[in-house]
């Protein structure tokens, strides 16, 4: 239980961080509701880009890995979809928002990754 809220958090802190940050995407709600987007963003990556990645697999395998930044992006496009179908207004204006939002989201989930490593391993 304590991998996924640190999971979670993390997701929150870097949709946060991609709001702030990246001029194409916004937030107009109260900050509880980026956790809420956040578990719909942890969610869909779960459950749908597995299979997206494993239908892109030759153009993963051909771009040595690049087309993985396309699917990043097409998965917080998807987010801010379903986040604005649920009442959530999280909104990425366009496909460059979301790529520069993944690159974000990717980046302070590394660094974010470093520091925890040891409790979402499980020690």
């Amino acid at each position: 239980m304590t991998k996924f809220i640190l999971r979670w958090a993390i997701n929150a802190a870097g949709l946060y961080a991609a709001i702030w940050v990246v001029p194409g995407i916004e937030y107009l709600g109260v900050w509880t509701g980026i956790l809420w987007v956040a578990l719909i963003f942890g969610l869909l990556n779960a459950l749908v880009r597995p299979l997206l990645k494993l239908l892109t697999c030759p153009l993963i395998f051909l771009t040595l890995g690049l087309f993985t930044l396309v699917v990043n992006t097409l998965m917080l496009m998807l987010t801010s979809a379903v986040g604005q179908s649920l009442g959530f207004a999280f909104m990425v204006d366009g496909f460059w928002s979301a790529l520069l939002g993944s690159l974000v989201i990717s980046l302070v989930s590394v660094v974010l990754t470093l520091f925890v490593r040891d409790e979402l391993k499980g020690k």
